[in-house]
């Protein structure tokens, strides 16, 4: 039985574990899902074990990663949402998430990304986010566009070998 340590009205947030490489395959082996976070469009089995690794390794060291969340009722896998560190020593932590294709277009997206931004400011006491997308990958940008996050700059993106719309988010004081 999965445990949450944070839920949504739908959404329940686990922690990535060595057990979990079967729906990391399926999150990460998917090209759909993959396509504009890869430079080929696509991750080998041994870069999704890597790329779950590193997130065992974030949540061990600094507290986040891109947590796996689930459908409250139903228990399915729906993808991960959460955080990385961007810039420690500013307090500042970079926002992604990757759903599963067929749990597109039922906003988890924007549900499970303001619950993790409410974490990251209320219990990391983070002083902004930040958070890029693939430049073909649109549908991202109006996200984070809704979400309240603001256009920066472009800046490279290693993994696809491209500039990617870069942006801030600020939490307004009370």
């Amino acid at each position: 039985m999965r445990t949450y340590f944070m839920t949504t009205a739908r959404l329940g947030f686990s922690v990535w574990e060595e057990e979990d490489l079967p729906l990391a395959l399926e999150l990460w082996g998917d090209p759909e899902v993959t396509r504009y976070i890869s430079a080929n469009g696509y991750f080998s089995e041994e870069e999704i074990s890597s790329r779950l690794q590193n997130e065992i390794r974030n949540e061990e060291l600094f507290r986040v990663q891109y947590w796996p969340i689930f459908n409250m009722e139903t228990a399915e896998h729906v993808g991960c949402c959460g955080l990385r560190p961007y810039d420690l020593d500013k307090k500042v932590y970079e926002l992604g998430f990757h759903l599963r294709r067929e749990h597109w277009g039922c906003g988890f997206g924007k549900e499970a990304a303001v619950a993790v931004i409410n974490y990251a400011f209320d219990r990391l006491q983070a002083s902004k986010l930040f958070a890029g997308h693939n430049p073909h990958n649109a549908v991202s940008g109006q996200l984070l566009t809704k979400l309240g996050f603001r256009y920066t700059h472009d800046e490279y993106y290693a993994p696809t070998g491209l500039n990617h719309p870069s942006y801030e988010f600020l939490r307004e004081p009370c």
